[in-house]
């Protein structure tokens, strides 16, 4: 190997691969790099190319460095295209290829050797590649010379607004998700260089060349509203679950059906699984005895019991821990538990409603964890006992068990579910009173059920009628999460306990919907702990959440405490988990859920302003909740939508007023309204 290092100043070198002058040279080496900047560096920091002499202006260096062709494949057959050792100084190189050696044949020359496709080494020892490494080579940068060719093409269509896109008939995913994708066998289309406009959309990604390449902002909105304007996406594709990092689809792990174990049987009992029509997983019943010469009420609320067999630590466990929640879309839920778990575990027949009559309709026997209260006159639980039982539920839809609880019984042709629904509906009324008195926080804002059916491409909203059956669900769901808080505090149990620090709240609230937009503005927020402590938006002095195990995690694992304590079935011989033990998972559980909670909101907001987007000039009736400056905070009743107006003269807290729909921005999932 030839010793190649004799600088002087004036002479053309190599500085990380950039071409630069020496400018002086004394116990380090001044140079002048193309682009003006001066640097000192050592001798073995630097490459001599050329001996000079070349001036150091900036203009002299780039002439002496723009490119050269050359016959390299010839001058490469010509040393034998590899076929043994040749060793060629930088000089000959460049004499060879370009019969010449100077500044501008040099760096030439060494350019062709940091390429690497015909020739290797270094500048003072230089040999030919071997023919494979040729072949692949160019085979490499021919590619690449395609592609960047290709893609040159692309954006230049992408100007010219004449994207190659296959035609919506032939996209498979076009009607069931809204998205173009290549057909089976199809030909050459735009949609690969769109790859990372998707990701983006997605927030799978956080750049963009596509977008860099057309000087436009790298955000999810703006690569959402690029493609739904080049045809690439439909507005039915809801990129938001992918955005806060929620999959789309229900679990997988699969959940083991109960094992064999003692339980108490309870089918002689008529219970109740009231939800919405259009639920299809209830995962708590109620069922009421009583009441006893002294005015008490047995209440039990039966809880669906997936916790029999996802154990802690098991995969279906840890896979609902990774997700937090069941998220529920309006185009779909994916579940936190696998979907099999539904057959397992729900009360009562899963799917629609029954259109029998409630004393026609079919019961199911389920397994289930059944919590027995007995309640006090005022309405405060007692002799709380908890215990594995098989249960028979009967479903009923809110507005059903609300026309029988009105004592129509008549409504059904079911006088004794007419007579369990009223005393259910009067304990729930005497535990809203009981909390009240404590301090609890009562805000109701209307709200709306949005549905979506993407390949039909259809949306409904309808408003949630409040009503008596809704309200008194809701408070034995509360009761049993007082009593669940109670039983484990008094055992010392480590527990997921929800607790909630008192807000600075008015002294007088307004009245209506405009006092409980004041009031929940001031409410704080819930904290997790494996301690118990109170909730003051409850007004209670314990509480956590028991009643939906297949769809929240800090239920499900509220559930593994309680049976680690009773320890039957397969919980025999386990110990609860220690503090220690219980709080990661807690932290987990929640951090999972908010992502959940997140996706959840924005997805609304999106298929909202999906629905309105051809709506414009619409009014509806909103009413107004806050005056502020120049606006007002409304609310819409018939979509469940809060948003902001322009305050006018004669809008009055608590009032209608009526608003226009000025416009609808998708990507943002946003709806103007005047």
């Amino acid at each position: 190997m030839l010793k190649y290092r004799m600088f002087r100043e004036k002479c053309l070198v190599a500085y990380k691969a950039k071409p630069a002058v020496i400018t002086a040279i004394g116990d380090k080496i001044d140079i002048s790099v193309l682009g003006g900047e001066k640097l000192r560096v050592r001798e073995k920091d630097i490459e001599l190319i050329h001996p000079g002499p070349l001036d150091a202006s900036a203009n002299a260096l780039a002439a002496a460095t723009e490119p050269l062709g050359g016959e390299l494949r010839d001058a490469w057959e010509l040393l034998g295209a590899g076929a043994g050792p040749a060793f060629l100084t930088l000089k000959e190189l460049a004499e060879l290829v370009y019969g010449d050696y100077s500044p501008r044949t040099a760096w030439a020359a060494y350019s062709v050797l940091r390429e690497g496709v015909y020739f290797a080494g270094s500048p003072g020892a230089i040999s030919p590649c071997d023919a494979a490494a040729v072949e692949a080579a160019e085979q490499k940068r021919d590619g690449k010379l395609r592609d960047a060719r290709e893609r040159e093409e692309f954006l230049l269509r992408i100007r010219a607004n004449a994207l190659i896109l296959p035609k919506p008939e032939d996209s498979p995913d076009y009607q069931a998700a809204g998205r173009c994708a290549d057909p089976p066998g199809g030909g050459p289309t735009d949609l690969r260089f769109l790859q990372d406009v998707e990701a983006l959309a997605y927030g799978k990604s956080s750049k963009s060349r596509t977008l860099k390449d057309l000087d436009r902002p790298e955000t999810p909105e703006e690569a959402h509203r690029l493609l739904l304007s080049w045809g690439v996406w439909t507005p039915w594709v809801n990129p938001h679950p992918s955005r806060f990092g929620v999959s789309s689809v229900s679990a997988k792990e699969s959940v083991p059906p109960p094992p064999a174990e003692d339980r108490a049987d309870l089918t002689f009992l008529r219970s109740y699984a009231i939800d919405n029509a259009y639920s299809a997983d209830p995962d708590d019943a109620v069922a009421v005895e009583g009441p006893d010469p002294q005015g008490r009420y047995i209440l039990y609320v039966h809880v669906a019991d997936p916790a029999a067999s996802a154990l802690p630590g098991s995969p279906a466990d840890l896979e609902a821990r990774g997700r937090g929640a069941t998220l529920y879309l309006p185009e779909g839920p994916a579940r936190m538990l696998a979907e099999e778990a539904l057959a397992r575990f729900v009360l009562g027949p899963a799917g629609a409603l029954s259109p029998l009559p409630a004393c026609e309709r079919p019961a199911g026997i389920s397994p289930a964890l059944s919590f027995r209260l007995s309640l006090l006159p005022g309405g405060e639980p007692e002799n709380i006992e908890i215990f594995p039982s098989m249960v028979k539920v009967t479903r009923l839809s809110y507005e059903e068990a609300d026309l029988m609880a009105a004592a129509r019984a008549d409504a059904g042709g079911c006088p004794d579910t007419a007579s369990d629904l009223v005393a259910l509906a009067g304990l729930g009324e005497a535990n809203t009173a009981r909390r009240v008195k404590a301090g609890a926080v009562m805000i109701g804002l209307p709200e709306a059920h949005i549905a979506v059916d993407i390949p039909e491409r259809r949306i409904t909203v309808e408003p949630n009628a409040p009503g008596v059956a809704a309200a008194m669900v809701r408070e034995c769901m509360l009761l049993a999460g007082e009593a669940a808080a109670r039983w484990a505090s008094s055992r010392a149990l480590p527990f997921p306990y929800v607790c909630q620090e008192a807000g600075d709240l008015p002294g007088n609230p307004l009245p209506g919907p405009a006092g409980s937009w004041q009031l929940r503005r001031c409410m704080r927020s819930r904290t997790l702990s494996a301690r118990p402590g109170p909730h003051a938006g409850l007004g209670l002095a314990e509480y956590t959440q028991v009643t939906s195990p297949l769809r929240r995690y800090t239920d499900l694992l509220t559930h593994q405490q309680i049976r680690a304590v009773l320890g039957t079935g397969a919980y025999s011989g386990r110990a609860p988990l220690s503090e220690d033990e219980l709080l990661p998972a807690l932290a987990a559980g929640e951090a999972a859920s908010a992502a959940t909670v997140h996706a959840e909101r924005a997805s609304r907001s999106h298929w909202l302003a999906v629905y309105l987007s051809g709506m414009k000039d619409s009014q509806w009736e909103a009413i107004v909740l806050e005056k502020k400056g120049g606006f007002a905070a409304v609310i819409i009743p018939a979509l469940g939508l809060e948003t902001q107006v322009s305050l006018k003269d004669g809008m009055e807290l608590n009032n209608l007023a009526k608003i226009t729909l000025v416009s609808v921005k998708i990507p943002q999932a946003l709806a103007v309204f005047a």
